[in-house]
């Protein structure tokens, strides 16, 4: 099912329109989010935890004190982006503004 739900180049420049904090690279889509403190840092990542679970769509996450380091690629795919990565991604950019974190996309290993 979600071979069938590979992005053309055409429909992923559309999701990446209404995904600011986002960029495609490395086949991926990538962002990193800065939070005023740690303890905020470790408060996005438990609301990407339960997302994660709630969604069954897990991303490769990372952190490093105030910054937290996402990337969604679905593996049963191929390792391509899907419909369901955009979604994640919306619902990771949904709790992120909620805790006032500051996208900063091209700070992400694979961004630039």
């Amino acid at each position: 099912m979600a071979g069938k739900d590979v992005l053309s180049p055409e429909r992923l420049e559309d999701a990446l329109a209404v995904l600011p904090d986002w960029l495609y690279r490395g086949g991926a889509l990538v962002t990193v989010y800065k939070l005023p403190t740690a303890a905020a840092a470790l408060e996005l990542i438990a609301a990407v935890g339960r997302l994660a679970e709630e969604q069954n769509h897990h991303p490769d996450l990372d952190w490093r004190y105030n910054r937290v380091y996402l990337r969604y690629t679905s593996h049963d795919a191929g390792g391509e982006v899907t419909a369901r990565d955009v979604g994640a991604a919306e619902a990771v950019r949904e709790a992120a503004a909620a805790l006032r974190a500051i996208a900063e996309p091209a700070k992400h290993p694979a961004g630039s």
